[in-house]
């Protein structure tokens, strides 16, 4: 592999920064990643939390770089949505059971805090715009929302086909009278997941209207297709809820399509950039 340009590697005085919380994140993860119930896995999966988005703030803002501005790319909002997966997953197990959901959160957190590693992205010194701060925070926020919704449909199908297995349950019946699983009611892992989704369009629809407000001209890159096409899915996923009544596999496959069309938007575009073609993108 051709050696990356010197605006995607990570500055060696960022790198001895990021090394601490980063490598803090890593044996917290993995610890948590280990079979068992025991509450020092929770414990150190929180510590890997904080541990991880310490390393995030670090390598966005450039510590250690003597730069002004944040450090993007896929591998970084990969790394974001991961860990505003697990502050969701963090809070709902205090509130509903989560059974099995720890040792897998926890494993995407090693992967993601690793990669960020390898591939920390590229240095943008400054906003070219007022608004451009908040619209990238949207965007991560959006990230985030869908990847919760993604993670309970997960939860969702296979608490439907663990119900169905136990009560031979037909298709179409779906088991969401009430019937547990995984700890969660279907009805319970259903609302929570619809809740994600709506919450996640909201923010997408408020970062792509703020992105026409910028004062660059609009242009029909991959980024913003794949993040238009993301939004029509989603549209039509909640309007097909409302109006015909879509449920089970029908939604989760349409959450799967919507959320993989985002994850190509940026991460995907951004992927091709830096670690196919070894360049910086022309913009963020």
């Amino acid at each position: 592999m051709p050696e990356q340009p010197a605006s995607l590697r990570m500055p060696s005085s960022s790198a001895a920064v990021l090394a601490a919380p980063s490598l803090l994140a890593l044996i917290g993860y993995a610890l948590a990643a280990l079979r068992g119930d025991r509450p020092v896995l929770l414990a150190a999966l929180a510590l890997g939390w904080i541990a991880h988005g310490t390393a995030v703030l670090v390598d966005i803002l450039g510590v250690g770089t003597g730069q002004t501005g944040a450090r993007f790319g896929f591998a970084p909002a990969l790394s974001i949505t991961v860990w505003m997966v697990i502050a969701v997953y963090g809070i709902e197990s205090r509130l509903l059971p989560m059974i099995g959901v720890r040792r897998s959160v926890a494993t995407l957190g090693l992967a993601t805090v690793a990669l960020v590693w390898a591939f920390p992205g590229s240095a943008r010194v400054h906003a070219d715009y007022a608004w451009s701060p908040l619209h990238w925070i949207l965007g991560f926020a959006s990230y985030g929302l869908f990847g919760a919704a993604v993670l309970h449909a997960v939860l969702w199908r296979q608490a439907d086909s663990r119900l169905r297995l136990k009560t031979g349950t037909p298709p179409g019946a779906g088991g969401a009278s009430g019937g547990w699983s995984l700890g969660m009611p279907l009805l319970k892992l259903e609302s929570l997941t619809f809740g994600f989704v709506i919450a996640g369009f909201v923010v997408l629809s408020a970062t792509l209207l703020l992105g026409i407000t910028f004062p660059t001209p609009w242009h029909w890159s991959h980024k913003t297709v794949l993040s238009v096409l993301s939004w029509l899915v989603f549209c039509m996923l909640l309007v097909g809820r409302h109006a015909f009544g879509w449920r089970g596999r029908t939604a989760i496959r349409w959450l799967y399509l919507g959320s993989g069309l985002l994850m190509l938007a940026y991460v995907g575009s951004r992927f091709v950039l830096e670690v196919l073609l070894h360049r910086p993108p022309a913009n963020y």
